[in-house]
């Protein structure tokens, strides 16, 4: 089935345009990935929902999104913070999804996110509408994460690529084909990452970098921001032990194929191929990984 909505993972941290060196953010943001956000919504018209329910300080966080959004024009936005799950089966809620452009889920838990909303009959006004309709879902840190249908819940350096130590769980399935994480670099993910798709290696591997995300559509993702994706796919991978080896034990995983892409660059899901714009060079194929 050929999915008509877009997805749009941010890997957190994503400029808001509201912290101190006005200038600069008020400049950025409107080439930022909010900005392509509304584009992709329709414009500053469309109606975007806020859905801070992974965070622990909702009332916060709401409000940083109602201003970003509002520096871009935008008049049309609702705070729908959901902190019980009956709250996903209110009347108005739902209709309010109904008439929704765009959905956007804050950073902070994304299990509070799957414990509240996922399995709901606001979640399936989601998945129906994403699968039928050009909507838009957004969402940055645990709310680019909980995209996935496996979902990873936690996992510290320390343990890093050690059996277990990447905590999984089932996300709200927006795309089955890949495994999200997020602040990437700055936190040091990538053995918790590495784990994912050694227990799960037909899944692709997104590593997230701050202020940096990807624009899902047709099939096919873009990378937009300042920062990098990590891609790693693990499907033909000549070892992984992970099976052989007891919980706590260090794993090995041979002939990971890795990828680094920056702004612009390109990545078919389904066939898994990269397309990259190198500095001054028009779009090319890579070969298929």
């Amino acid at each position: 089935m050929s999915v008509k909505g877009i997805l749009i993972p941010i890997g957190g941290n994503e400029d808001k345009g509201i912290e101190t060196s006005e200038i600069y953010h008020l400049e950025f943001i409107q080439e930022g990935i909010l900005s392509r956000v509304v584009k992709e919504s329709g414009g500053k018209d469309a109606s975007i929902i806020i859905i801070p329910t992974a965070s622990s300080i909702p009332e916060e966080v709401g409000e940083n999104y109602l201003q970003a959004f509002g520096k871009l024009g935008c008049t049309n936005l609702h705070v729908m913070d959901i902190r019980e799950r009956a709250q996903s089966e209110d009347p108005e809620n739902i209709r309010r999804m109904k008439e929704a452009d765009c959905v956007m889920f804050s950073g902070g838990n994304q299990s509070n996110i799957t414990r509240e909303i996922g399995g709901t009959s606001l979640h399936k006004i989601m998945l129906e509408r994403y699968e039928n309709e050009r909507f838009v879902i957004a969402g940055t840190s645990a709310g680019a994460m909980c995209m996935s249908k496996e979902m990873i819940t936690g996992g510290g350096i320390k343990e890093a690529f050690t059996k277990g130590a990447t905590g999984m769980g089932k996300g709200m399935s927006f795309i089955p084909d890949l495994i999200i994480d997020s602040h990437f670099i700055r936190r040091g993910r990538f053995g918790r990452l590495a784990e994912a798709v050694a227990k799960f290696p037909n899944i692709i591997g997104i590593g997230l970098a701050e202020d940096t995300g990807l624009i899902i559509k047709n099939g096919t993702f873009e990378v937009v921001g300042s920062g990098m994706v990590i891609v790693f796919n693990a499907r033909k991978a000549k070892h992984n032990n992970r099976k052989s080896v007891p919980k706590g034990s260090p794993m090995s995983l041979t002939n990971l194929k890795t990828h680094i892409l920056a702004n612009g660059d390109r990545f078919n899901i389904k066939k898994k191929k990269v397309r990259v714009s190198p500095l001054g060079i028009s779009v090319t194929d890579a070969q298929s990984l």
